[in-house]
């Protein structure tokens, strides 16, 4: 039994058993583990009989919220690096059976004005761990990508489509270990996002700021985001792209929630009014499931069912 956000017992969730057998026993190195998506799959992960759960996080406190969070869990690893140092990155992926890649630098005016930071990491640190997979040979490599890669128009995304074609590559010529990514849209609990800014601006009763009210976004939960990509840690086999089928929202109607009262900023350099999560062309080739659309790679003749 645990208490959920209100103090409300509830009965504790059975476990997957497809996602128990794939993490039976395994170690496990989650990269940027301790940011929001990262502590939360961290979490969950721990939940099952794992060997080991390795974060490997550049943030120090980060890292201290994550094991008091979990309340100093006996199979946590706690790494602090940086994916581009090659040598901590082969250091945590030693005797590694699956990795999860979920570091990046995603805000996107950041990423804009640090267009070499933003290269360096979302980009050379996926080849780091590409590297390190095929001299370690984990049995798992699943990156964990973005909407804004599809069509995109920014740098973070330009960095986020790169990242994931160097992945589906390895996934179709690497035999030692099976690479997919998995992308997503906004994820409605993250750090960093429209809401905390939301949040600020109607504690201090200003006006939300919107930047056009037709603007839509793809928005997912925490924890449906989190068993998304433990579904498609199971799948992964040979460079596939997992999109799973997510709600469009419109900023405005989102915003009327918290504040009737608004005030338009315009779009930022880049942010396109309305994401795609699939593009035309990839819908053409992918794989339709209820859940999801599955991209494989073009050397890859079938996904493993």
């Amino acid at each position: 039994m645990k208490e959920d956000t209100k103090g409300k017992i509830v009965k504790k969730e059975k476990l997957d058993p497809r996602i128990k057998k794939e993490l039976m026993n395994k170690t496990i190195l989650i990269t940027g583990g301790a940011g929001s998506l990262g502590a939360y799959l961290t979490k969950k992960i721990l939940e099952y009989p794992v060997k080991a759960v390795r974060v490997l996080d550049l943030d120090e406190y980060a890292l201290f919220k994550l094991k008091r969070a979990t309340n100093n869990h006996p199979k946590l690893r706690l790494l602090l690096g940086n994916i581009l140092d090659k040598e901590r990155v082969e250091m945590a992926g030693n005797e590694v059976d699956i990795v999860i890649h979920v570091a990046a630098i995603k805000n996107i005016e950041i990423s804009e004005f640090n267009p070499i930071e933003t290269i360096d990491t979302n980009i050379n640190g996926t080849v780091n761990l590409i590297q390190m997979a095929t001299r370690k040979k984990p049995k798992k490599f699943l990156n964990i990508s973005t909407d804004k890669a599809a069509e995109a128009s920014t740098l973070y995304g330009t960095t986020k489509q790169l990242s994931e074609k160097l992945v589906s590559w390895a996934g179709a010529h690497i035999q030692s270990t099976k690479f997919a990514s998995v992308r997503f849209g906004n994820i409605f609990e993250t750090r960093g996002n429209v809401f905390e800014v939301w949040n600020e601006e109607f504690k201090n009763d200003e006006s939300l700021s919107i930047t056009d009210p037709k603007m839509t976004r793809f928005f997912i939960h925490i924890d449906d985001a989190v068993d998304m990509v433990l579904r498609c840690l199971t799948l992964t086999n040979k460079g596939e792209i997992f999109i799973p089928k997510m709600k469009s929202y419109k900023i405005k109607d989102i915003a009327s929630k918290i504040s009737k009262k608004h005030k338009i900023i315009g779009m930022r350099d880049g942010e396109k009014l309305k994401e795609v999560l699939i593009t035309k062309a990839e819908k053409e080739k992918a794989e339709e499931r209820d859940n999801m659309w599955i991209i494989l790679p073009k050397s890859a003749s079938k996904v493993r069912k």
